[in-house]
């Protein structure tokens, strides 16, 4: 089966994707720039997509949950159809969902390889921290990632929506997430223009 083109994105919102996950057992997470929006309470800019998040012991939940999805292994910038019978591989992290009646994407999931009691970052595992300190729950009941966590995951990218994203941030940080953050990039990203204001 062949994938949609890459840009044909019409994504779920937060409150779409809950209506559906709802049924799931699992415990996932918005993340992104959803989930600072979740945090800022209101949608602050458009959203391309919308990324959540799952450890590896409950995507088949999701997936059941999701059944009106085809879903597409994303992987060093190629998508790979995974029929609803075979089970996602152990070197999968990240899945897009595709409505193919409507010819659009609408969710990006992504494999978290935390614990049910620790969050653990994808990109350096020796950061971690406990789960009910990294995922937050909106006033509507939706879980996402903590703002500071966002921002980690952006500040490798330099790209213009991810500067604003971080300045709408900024003056909402409270001091001790300014400090995570600080301390994570001198450790990923030593000299990020965004070290400097997080002081």
């Amino acid at each position: 089966m062949m994938p949609l083109p890459e840009n044909a994105w019409d994504a779920w919102s937060p409150d779409e994707l809950s209506a559906r996950l709802g049924r799931s057992t699992a415990d996932w997470y918005v993340a992104g720039g959803w989930a600072l929006d979740l945090w800022h309470g209101h949608q602050t800019r458009a959203h391309d997509d919308l990324e959540f998040a799952v450890r590896p012991e409950q995507i088949e939940s999701c997936r059941k949950s999701l059944s009106e999805l085809e879903f597409f292994i994303a992987s060093a910038g190629t998508l790979t159809h995974l029929p609803s019978t075979v089970t996602v591989p152990a070197d999968t992290w990240q899945l897009w969902g595709a409505d193919l009646a409507a010819g659009r994407w609408r969710v990006d999931m992504m494999l978290e390889r935390g614990t049910p009691e620790f969050w653990a970052y994808k990109r350096d595992p020796l950061i971690r921290l406990p789960r009910a300190a990294a995922i937050r729950r909106s006033a509507a009941g939706i879980s996402y990632l903590a703002p500071s966590i966002v921002l980690l995951f952006k500040a490798k990218y330099h790209r213009e929506k991810d500067e604003r994203d971080f300045q709408a941030a900024l003056p909402k940080l409270q001091s001790n997430e300014k400090a995570d953050l600080r301390r994570w990039l001198e450790q990923l990203h030593p000299g990020h223009d965004w070290i400097a204001m997080l002081r």
